[in-house]
């Protein structure tokens, strides 16, 4: 297990993809620190920096992307070059080669995209005064953030783990997902919300911290159906991409 994650981390450290991640993952911190700067107190809203930079931004674009180009390529390299088959001919349970195919790309992103929305949080929140300030003394609205955009890597990084072994176009699955079912659908479509990544990691955000982002407090599902959502479709996911590697027949 172990070799198959030291494995997958070097095949999704590649220069490209760090470049992209630290790229996408500065967007945010960017432009939280251009508002700081160059924008009064009086001027700035709560409102819109939490549906612009926190949504819009990086949880529906950034985090879901980022998680896509690494969670895709986990498995997608060995089904993609056809060598697959020397991987799972190990004396290795097939779950003990999925959990470290699931760990890596959360490895990767995880901690880059925790930052990113942490900083912009801090960054916004000094800007706009009021509500998200190194908050209440003690950080409550950079630890949701942190909690939700995490919450937000490990769901995703499930699904397109699972899409990477199920499909040699991947990334067109995942770009789809993204745009069409988390981005325009759920927006629409209330009930779809429960099972919506993005919708798990709002509610998560508010939950946590409802002075702070009580401007999703319409929006948002109830916390603990986030909560269970997130953890359902982590696990179920994970399963599938076992199941997978049992049934598929292998080059």
């Amino acid at each position: 297990m172990a070799t198959v994650l030291r494995l997958t981390l070097s095949q999704l450290g590649g220069r490209w993809r760090l470049a992209l991640i630290l790229l996408l993952a500065a967007l945010p911190i960017g432009l939280a620190a251009l508002v700081s700067a160059t924008l009064s107190e009086a001027e700035s809203s709560n409102e819109e920096f939490v549906n612009t930079l926190l949504d819009t931004l990086l949880i529906a674009g950034i985090l879901p992307i980022v998680m896509m180009v690494l969670a895709t390529a986990s498995f997608g390299n060995e089904v993609e070059d056809k060598t697959l088959s020397y991987l799972v001919l190990r004396p290795l349970r097939r779950s003990l080669i999925a959990l470290p195919k699931l760990l890596a790309p959360i490895i990767v992103g995880g901690p880059v995209l925790v930052v990113s929305g942490v900083v912009a949080t801090l960054l916004g929140g000094s800007s706009l005064g009021v509500v998200i300030v190194v908050l209440h003394g003690d950080g409550q609205a950079a630890l949701a953030v942190g909690t939700a955009v995490l919450a937000g890597v490990v769901a995703y990084a499930a699904v397109f783990t699972w899409a990477g072994l199920m499909t040699t176009r991947a990334l067109a699955f995942g770009l789809m997902y993204v745009f069409i079912w988390e981005g325009l659908i759920t927006t629409f479509l209330g009930g779809v919300r429960y099972l919506s990544i993005r919708a798990y990691t709002l509610a998560i955000l508010h939950g946590m911290d409802k002075t702070s982002f009580g401007s999703l407090e319409d929006r948002v599902i109830e916390f603990p159906a986030a909560v269970g959502g997130a953890i359902i479709v982590t696990v179920v996911f994970f399963l599938l991409t076992v199941r997978r590697l049992r049934r598929m027949d292998v080059p």
